[in-house]
């Protein structure tokens, strides 16, 4: 059985319905008596949180829930998801807690959880988290109370990681940012001037509502218009916690996760630090990107949608990079989760080494038209798992060679599923979606 809150990437749902303090509270209790009780001593805490106005909420409760249960919180305050990740593994903390929603608008809210390696927690110990939060489990009363401590030095600590990691100066550099009014809005601007770069900062005010509004990396036309009004030779875009970035080159084009990849495993595969020869992408990762990647002598290694199945192929087979189109990229040698600020400065790092125009670190990779359409069905489940869709669409990507893809698969949440195909123009796309709908219709299931 599936969890029951928890999601790919943490609680997610709207602040103060879905997801409430209360919430908020017992996953603090769960986790401070959980790991008090497994080390038998109280346990280190460290919590972050996004720019949200609702985030200040969740961390107080987080914090009172730990405290509560006799273990010990200390507190990022505002600060990325990334950076949670990185303070909890090298600062020897025993789990970190991130409050954000990500992308989403600033009335969501989420909580994500973090082991002592940095990395997702693991499915058994977010089902025990559940099953406390439903009174299905119980603890007995701590007579211990924790301490509540403020820890900025981990936050100064990540931000001197990151300004460590470029080999290349950004002196003489035109740099955009774009900061979704989010977590990245102090620590984007300060890595980056560290290393030199002439800036051009926008999305750095949040106020708590805006958020994501209109700017970051979901809506990358803000940025595109300021890479071309300031004359930058590249932008890069966040999203609220900022594990993601999306690049935007000189002339204004879009670079997504999938251009990125392409980027740093090429450069990876240059100095001979591409272990393996082979990247780990998603299914939705474009058929241009794989054979572009083959051209080099480079394979991939697909999972399904999600930065954790990343991490696990990361993991299980030992490789150097891997991610998403959306622009979660996870560079293994340097943290066990997507990282947006570290992806921005890795692509700076690679544009000022190779001394060329961000237009150009792309060349060899010509990426296919893609198109999503969701349709509703009465039953997802037994018709992705009818043996004649699996022959349909192997037939179909038989037919349709490197020429194309098509792929579908179940929403996670809706009775949908959803059919993504590329071609090699938007109407072939429309075409090969046709298609597979009037067959999906035709089941009659």
């Amino acid at each position: 059985m599936g969890l029951k809150y928890f999601g790919t990437d943490g609680f997610r749902g709207r602040a103060g319905e879905t997801l409430t303090v209360e919430h908020a509270l017992k996953i603090g209790q769960y986790l401070g008596w959980y790991y008090r009780e497994l080390l038998g001593r109280p346990a280190r805490c460290v919590i972050g949180k996004d720019t949200r106005v609702s985030s200040y909420m969740f961390e107080y409760g987080l914090s009172a829930g730990v405290t509560s249960a006799g273990s010990d919180a200390y507190l990022m305050h505002v600060t990325t998801s990334p950076s949670i990740s990185y303070i909890t593994k090298v600062d020897a903390f025993d789990v970190g807690i991130m409050v954000t929603a990500s992308h989403n608008p600033y009335h969501d809210n989420g909580i994500k959880i973090f082991n002592k390696d940095g990395e997702k927690m693991t499915d058994d110990v977010l089902a025990r988290i559940e099953r406390y939060i439903d009174g299905e489990l119980t603890m007995p009363p701590c007579a211990e109370v924790g301490v509540c401590k403020d820890y900025l030095a981990g936050r100064n600590k990540y931000i001197g990681y990151l300004a460590s990691i470029p080999r290349e100066s950004l002196r003489g550099y035109r740099i955009a940012l774009d900061c979704a009014n989010g977590a990245s809005s102090m620590i984007a601007r300060n890595v980056f001037e560290m290393l030199g770069a002439d800036l051009t900062v926008s999305g750095a005010s949040p106020n708590g509502r805006n958020i994501n509004v209109g700017c970051g990396s979901t809506h990358i036309e803000a940025l595109q218009n300021v890479v071309r009004e300031s004359h930058a030779d590249i932008g890069f875009a966040f999203d609220g916690d900022a594990d993601r970035c999306i690049v935007v080159d000189e002339q204004g084009h879009v670079i997504d996760g999938d251009g990125i990849m392409y980027i740093l495993a090429s450069r990876l595969q240059d100095r001979g630090a591409l272990v393996k020869d082979k990247i780990a992408v998603t299914v939705m990762s474009n058929i241009g990107l794989v054979n572009a990647l083959s051209a080099r002598g480079i394979g991939v290694v697909s999972t399904d949608v999600g930065d954790k199945y990343i991490s696990r192929a990361l993991v299980e087979e030992g490789l150097s990079i891997g991610g998403e189109q959306s622009g979660h990229i996870i560079v293994s040698k340097y943290e066990n989760t997507g990282d947006g600020i570290l992806t921005a400065l890795m692509v700076a790092d690679t544009l000022a080494e190779r001394k060329c125009p961000a237009s150009s670190l792309t060349l060899g990779l010509t990426i296919l038209p893609q198109k999503l359409v969701n349709i509703q069905v009465p039953d997802k489940d037994r018709i992705m798992q009818d043996p004649r869709v699996q022959t349909y669409t192997e037939e179909a990507n038989s037919k349709l060679s490197d020429r194309g893809r098509l792929l579908l698969r179940k929403s996670g949440t809706e009775p949908l599923v959803r059919i993504m195909a590329e071609g090699e123009t938007i109407e072939h796309c429309d075409e090969i979606i046709n298609e597979a709908k009037e067959f999906i219709l035709s089941l009659n299931i």
